[in-house]
């Protein structure tokens, strides 16, 4: 299994926007020297909470400051972009970050954006699949020529072929609707399950793939669980009651927010923090707690989907910078060799060492005795004893 964070990002108002992102920034380079596969960033353009106008801009930055880890859009609203230019950036960016670039697509989150753009909420979704169809091909070396209500294409071509011989990484927003496994099964492209851990997401896992495999089989395209992402949300410390002690910092911003932007709030609707986190507890939304906690909680995700490649921390500010940075190395600390195959062989060679019963301590003064007595031997042959 791979990991990587979701970053929308989420940072309460109030606070000096400039910082807010430079601290974003840091804590991509954070995940990058603990191993991290990937980190997504979203586009937002209203509320005052998620603040990236522009992951392609955002992705540029922070791939100048890290080294392995791969950067995706989370998500490009398609109906906010011309197709050809949006393909053409993220060509661009392909090459820009030699290969580390993944485009992450999806209708738009906040209708108060498409307001501001002109954009009819119900025309979103068929706005996406309409973008998506040119996107792809563009992205695949194809010619395109295509009209619609909304946008005009004439023998559309990129100047660049792909950096990598795989090209770019895809992949398709869901949350409840089928719009995006639809999507995702038609082209053969990634999952990214957004709402995973919320009670509605969490129950349609298994739909949401169903829906994949069929539409796949239809367009002769093949689903690969591999290239499924599941996002939820995490605070980790060393004990339950520490990480409870750490959301107290924002978590409560964090649900008035939401109250504000989806229909039902994923944290419930308590203005406190007690309730919020027994509304979490209870249906399992998110972990706050322990690294075994969070184990418990993946293991609850692979038996309800069927199993996925990628589980992608979603992005918030529960906690203060410090306690969210020391959340995400506990993470990589415990939880990610867990799901790797990493703890095995270093148990396995602990365990052997261990339960030898003394064999190998023994062997050692032995060894230390006879060096000693080897040495007297020698010293007392020259004369020098």
């Amino acid at each position: 299994m791979r990991f990587g964070m979701f970053m929308a990002p989420f940072h309460d108002v109030g606070q000096n926007p400039t910082l807010a992102i430079e601290r974003d920034l840091e804590l991509i380079q954070q995940l990058d020297r603990l191993g991290f596969d990937e980190a997504w960033i979203g586009e937002h353009h209203s509320g005052g909470f998620e603040i990236i106008a522009s992951p392609e801009v955002f992705i540029a930055t922070a791939a100048e400051r890290t080294h392995h880890i791969r950067l995706g859009s989370g998500v490009n609203s398609l109906p906010y972009h011309h197709p050809l230019l949006l393909a053409d950036r993220f060509m661009l960016l392909d090459h820009l970050t030699r290969g580390r670039a993944m485009l992450g697509c999806g209708p738009g989150q906040l209708t108060s954006d498409a307001h501001m753009l002109g954009i009819p909420p119900d025309t979103q979704r068929p706005r996406m699949e309409e973008a998506l169809d040119v996107v792809v091909s563009l992205l695949r070396g194809e010619t395109v020529t295509a009209k619609t209500d909304w946008f005009e294409i004439n023998d559309a071509r990129l100047q660049l072929a792909p950096y990598s011989p795989g090209g770019i990484d895809i992949a398709v927003a869901a949350s409840i609707s089928p719009a995006g496994p639809r999507s995702a099964g038609r082209y053969g492209l990634g999952l990214l399950s957004v709402g995973a851990t919320t009670d509605a997401g969490f129950d349609i896992l298994g739909a949401h793939w169903d829906v994949m495999e069929q539409r796949a089989a239809e367009f002769g395209q093949r689903a690969d669980r591999a290239k499924w992402r599941l996002v939820g949300p995490m605070h980790l410390a060393t004990t339950k009651e520490q990480a409870r002690r750490d959301v107290e910092f924002g978590v409560v911003e964090f649900g008035r927010y939401f109250r504000h932007v989806l229909p039902t709030s994923p944290v419930g609707e308590g203005d406190d923090v007690a309730t919020i986190i027994e509304h979490c507890d209870t249906n399992g939304f998110a972990i706050i707690g322990t690294p075994d906690d969070a184990v418990r909680q993946i293991e609850r995700l692979v038996e309800q989907s069927g199993g996925f490649g990628t589980f992608l921390l979603f992005g918030h500010e529960w906690a203060d910078p410090e306690a969210t940075r020391r959340s995400y190395e506990l993470f990589a600390r415990y939880v990610m060799p867990h799901f790797q195959g990493q703890l095995e062989p270093v148990q396995a060679s602990y365990d052997w060492i261990v339960g030898s019963g003394g064999r190998f301590v023994t062997a050692a003064t032995n060894a230390i005795g006879k060096a000693v007595e080897d040495h007297a031997k020698e010293q007392a042959e020259k004369g020098l004893t």
